[in-house]
């Protein structure tokens, strides 16, 4: 079973994306509509695959939507061993999200 993080600037992003896992990194904001939509489907996600899911709000760690070049959200930065593998913007359903990842194990 997976496990949903709220980052909340304290943790040490970098150990978290290091681990021998697939780890998703979801940007997003709370006056975001789709960004609202998706945070069940992450919850979902998490519950069902052995991911970790990292939920980011871009309002207040701003300095990390910079560092990853965030330009809208929802964006779910897709890392594997701390590497990024692939970027899913949008709103996407747990079937989507599952099957795009599903590649990198």
């Amino acid at each position: 079973m997976g496990e949903l993080i709220n980052y909340n600037g304290e943790d040490f992003l970098n150990e978290m994306l290091a681990e021998d896992r697939i780890t998703l990194v979801d940007f997003s904001a709370i006056w975001c509509g789709p960004c609202q939509m998706l945070k069940p489907v992450l919850e979902e996600v998490a519950k069902t695959t052995d991911y970790k899911v990292i939920k980011v709000d871009v309002d207040q760690s701003g300095d990390l939507a910079v560092e990853y070049e965030i330009r809208s959200v929802p964006t779910i930065i897709v890392f594997k061993n701390g590497k990024q593998e692939d970027r899913l913007t949008g709103f996407m359903t747990k079937d989507e999200i599952i099957q795009k990842v599903n590649k990198y194990l």
